[in-house]
């Protein structure tokens, strides 16, 4: 009975949502980790890539954005002239807090010449002191744009950044010692455990994972199946499901991800690396708090102008790679 209260209580939000939507123009953009109710009801669901392409290229007056704080920062950098909303303003990044401006300015000044490349899980203030931004998705062909003289430094996240130093195979590249509390949680023993549960399954993994290092060496000695392993951004998941012959894959991300996947791939199984892979901050918001931002303007996200136009060169890198 429970179930089908609250299955009521979300046909009845996501319809408020959809008058409100269309009264005020708006557009509601929802990452692949949002709650699966939350997904459904966006316009466009994605990874940070897509949605900061999907919020440059819009004609909506209003940007919803069902992600965390600094995807709406990217967003409204993107659009001065539109208002972006963030339902909860507790939406934070604990990878986006590895590092600040001042940090950013003291790494740069031991490394002089040296282009920056930020992971777009950053402050606005970190990217306004960024050349280049980036996402899992397109990291690899940034840094590879690079002139092989010059020194880079890559941050925050070290995961993803040694996955970049390995296929890149650069030398003269720094690295930033930060980390997603969430995919540093997932393990290389997760990922062959589950494995062994599911032998013929292709693997799928994201750089930021804890795992992904370890597993590039598992893939050399042959404990995980090199013909069926992948590293993947979770756009580029999404993409690969819906072209591999292959019909289970272990999943190694965030577990709202599994949603867009299933929805995608109905008759594919997919099976999470570590079901407690949970983002507590992707998942603040609610179909109710986006409903709420929509009627009183909760909460409205803005940058400095200087910033602003400081970040809005390193974003434009970004969105024009890949």
């Amino acid at each position: 009975m429970n179930g089908q209260l609250q299955r009521t209580d979300e046909v009845q939000l996501t319809a408020a949502i959809r008058v409100l939507k269309q009264q005020r123009q708006a557009l509601i953009l929802a990452h692949n980790y949002q709650r699966k109710e939350v997904q459904d009801v966006a316009d466009v669901v994605g990874d940070s890539l897509a949605l900061a392409r999907a919020a440059l290229h819009t004609d909506a007056k209003v940007i919803v954005f069902a992600g965390v704080h600094f995807m709406a920062e990217t967003a409204a950098i993107l659009n001065p002239d539109k208002q972006v909303l963030l339902p909860d303003l507790q939406a934070g990044c604990s990878l986006a807090d590895t590092i600040n401006a001042d940090q950013l300015r003291a790494w740069k000044a031991e490394h002089p010449g040296a282009v920056v490349v930020s992971y777009v899980n950053t402050q606005a203030t970190v990217k306004a002191e960024s050349d280049y931004c980036c996402t899992s998705a397109n990291a690899v062909a940034v840094v590879s744009a690079i002139p092989a003289d010059r020194e880079v430094l890559f941050l925050p996240d070290m995961f993803l950044g040694a996955y970049v130093q390995r296929v890149t195979g650069r030398t003269n590249m720094h690295i930033w010692l930060g980390e997603c509390h969430v995919h540093a949680g997932i393990a290389p023993t997760d990922v062959h455990t589950v494995l062994q549960q599911h032998p013929t399954a292709e693997v799928l993994i994201h750089p930021e994972c804890g795992c992904s290092t370890s597993d590039l060496y598992l893939l050399a000695d042959g404990t995980l199946p090199k013909e069926r392993t992948r590293v993947l951004s979770t756009g580029g998941m999404l993409r690969h499901a819906q072209e591999s012959d292959v019909e289970e894959f272990v999943v190694a991300t965030e577990i709202g991800i599994l949603h867009q996947l299933q929805k995608q791939s109905p008759e594919k199984k997919f099976i999470a690396a570590n079901s407690h892979a949970i983002c507590p901050f992707m998942k603040e918001i609610t179909l109710e708090k986006i409903l709420t931002a929509l009627r009183e303007n909760r909460y409205v996200i803005t940058v400095p102008t200087t910033i602003a136009q400081q970040a809005r060169q390193a974003i434009e890198r970004m969105v024009a790679v890949g």
